[in-house]
């Protein structure tokens, strides 16, 4: 999650550069109804994209994680978009949804019950992405 945070911050610095030229120079996030859509649409689009294409964020490959749907296939946009909908909504309410996967037996949050989809563990899986070779045995 901290990887993650790196990357979404420097995202959110660039997207917040990108918009100072439109509209009121004093902008703040959670106070300017535009900008923070469009904060929020960045987020969408950073872990959406990673999650849509490739089954995994910074952060997620970096410790072998990958999300999947029910039948460990890349989830679908719809399935990303719920995710994160319902990821915002687990944070707002204390971080319950997140803590939520403490008691679920296949340690779920909230937002991937929504979404139904699932973290697994993919340990043929290198740090930079690629998938590890068997190694053959030399006779």
């Amino acid at each position: 999650m901290l990887y993650d945070a790196v990357v979404l911050l420097g995202l959110l610095m660039l997207a917040a550069a990108v918009a100072l030229p439109f509209g009121d120079a004093d902008k703040h996030a959670f106070q300017d109804f535009w900008f923070t859509l469009w904060l929020l649409a960045v987020c969408f689009a950073y872990l959406g994209v990673c999650w849509r294409y490739a089954g995994m964020t910074v952060g997620m490959r970096a410790w072998r994680i990958r999300l999947v749907s029910a039948d460990e296939q890349l989830i679908s946009w719809p399935r990303c978009f719920l995710r994160f909908l319902v990821g915002l909504f687990s944070l707002g309410a204390f971080g319950l949804g997140i803590l939520w996967a403490l008691v679920d037996s296949r340690h779920r949050g909230w937002h991937d019950l929504a979404a139904r989809t699932l973290l697994i563990k993919s340990p043929g899986l290198k740090p930079n992405g690629a998938i590890r070779q068997p190694q053959q045995s030399s006779k």
